[in-house]
């Protein structure tokens, strides 16, 4: 607020409003992310602990995976946030590794701190920074390992390792053998290079039995009955048509009125309207359809000829769930009744409705070679079957990076130490005060491994000494 001779007062901030600058700014910055930081920190690895989050409404998740800890917390601090905003990122694109990049960024920061305290200007701080990154990418390539589309050996026992640090651990040979199928059903090669497309594996929960009667369906689920009492509830060698269709009178787009004199005209009014219908049906029939999926309504008349034709229908099916089916059954979605025909029929073993609890599930089993897949996640409860449901998205996401870019690297923290190595040696290769802020950079990874070992119960100073001392030994 100022005033000039005598003039009214000009508010440049809000009343009330704060300001923080330099060092005590960097200060409140860089503590409030390292809160945050510290707050996942105790689940990183296969001995890390779960955490009870309870949301404002009172409802309880029980988990592990960083992502999740993140979205539910209530971070008001703009510094804090940026670490959410990692997690997101992280998940958005890897789909795992979030607790990871969280606790990295706290130590980036913490490090870099130190550096500032030695008055280390935040520019040289970010060049030094941006040099180790560049510099442990390279040593990430040259240490990684190719592995083959065909290598399901290498490629379970990475899926497993994934699963290894979560909730279901008790049913994790299960489920690994569930994701590598699915992910590896899905995939698709595309200039010589495979592609999954994770959206095509829909993943249905239901509560009831253990975790080890999860089930991998090639073919699709849907939460959906059948939608008439007279029409069969399983079918063999299913002939599966979609519409994308009502199977009812169309409605004039305007207002018509029609003028019935005698019971005769209103007879023949309504014996048209059953013919249109009849007519509708025996187009389905004629395509020889014995499954229909159809995204729009359907006229209960309708239904009555279905059923009596033997034909197992189901109506307002989401369009995602339409689209899946198509890629499952491989039927075309047909715009009309007039469309369907034989060719454009897809095929599934089975389609049965299957009664869980109190729900009523539709299950397309046993599609030829199905590009759209549904995992049913069984559980004793809900928790159970919500950390279940994070753990599988974490390990499909793991199995698709495998596939998609062909190398591993080692787990256990022995790639973070061996990229500490490496950017010590480099920082000596760069020197001034950038060589400061890659050593930093280097102790910052190796956090990590010393991380995991605190979280087994491990001395983190015993692993570091051994970790040196191993080095020491390949250079001498």
């Amino acid at each position: 607020m100022s005033t000039q001779g005598g003039q009214v007062p000009v508010l440049v901030l809000k009343e009330g409003t704060g300001r923080t600058i330099g060092r005590e700014a960097q200060r409140s910055n860089i503590m409030a992310a390292k809160i945050v930081a510290e707050t996942v920190k105790t689940t990183l690895g296969p001995c890390g602990m779960d955490k009870m989050l309870v949301t404002g409404m009172g409802d309880i998740a029980i988990t592990n995976d960083g992502a999740t800890i993140m979205k539910e917390l209530d971070v008001q601090h703009p510094a804090a946030k940026m670490l959410v905003e990692v997690a997101k990122a992280q998940d958005n694109e890897v789909g795992d590794g979030t607790t990871t990049a969280v606790v990295l960024s706290g130590e980036l920061l913490s490090k870099a701190e130190s550096l500032l305290d030695k008055n280390v200007h935040p520019t040289v701080i970010i060049e030094g920074f941006k040099k180790a990154s560049e510099k442990a990418q390279e040593i990430l390539d040259s240490i990684a390992m190719p592995v083959t589309f065909d290598d399901d050996a290498t490629i379970k026992q990475i899926a497993l390792t994934s699963l290894n640090s979560k909730g279901i651990n008790i049913a994790q040979e299960h489920f690994t053998k569930l994701l590598v199928d699915a992910v590896k059903q899905v995939a698709e090669k595309v200039d010589g290079k495979y592609k999954a497309d994770l959206d095509l594996i829909k993943v249905v929960k239901k509560h009831g039995k253990s975790l080890d009667e999860s089930e991998l369906v090639k073919g699709m689920v849907l939460d959906k009955e059948v939608a008439s009492s007279q029409m069969p509830k399983i079918i063999d060698n299913a002939k599966i048509a979609l519409l994308n269709a009502k199977l009812e009178i169309e409605k004039t787009e305007f207002d018509a009125k029609i003028n019935i004199e005698s019971p005769d005209q209103m007879q023949l009014f309504l014996d048209e309207e059953e013919r249109m219908i009849k007519d509708m049906v025996t187009a389905v029939q004629k395509s020889g359809a014995n499954v229909v999926f159809c995204e729009k309504g359907i006229d209960d008349m309708a239904l009555h000829f279905l059923g009596k034709a033997g034909i197992l229908t189901v109506k307002s099916v989401s369009s995602g769930d339409i689209e899946k089916l198509a890629r499952a059954t491989g039927a075309s979605i047909a715009a009309s009744v007039k469309d369907l025909k034989a060719d454009t029929l897809g095929n599934a073993k089975r389609v049965e409705e299957v009664k869980i609890g109190d729900d009523k599930l539709l299950y397309i089993r046993d599609c030829k070679n199905p590009k759209a897949v549904t995992l049913v996640i069984r559980g004793a409860s809900n928790h159970v079957i919500d950390e279940a449901e994070r753990s599988l998205h974490d390990g499909l996401c793991v199995v698709r990076n495998v596939i998609e870019d062909g190398k591993i690297t080692a787990g256990g923290g022995a790639t973070e130490a061996e990229i500490a190595k490496g950017l010590r040696a480099y920082a000596v290769k760069v020197g001034g005060r950038e060589q400061l802020a890659i050593e930093v950079f280097a102790d910052a990874v190796e956090a990590i491994p010393l991380t995991l070992a605190e979280n087994a119960g491990l001395d983190p100073i015993d692993i570091m000494v051994a970790l040196r001392s191993e080095h020491e030994k390949k250079d001498g």
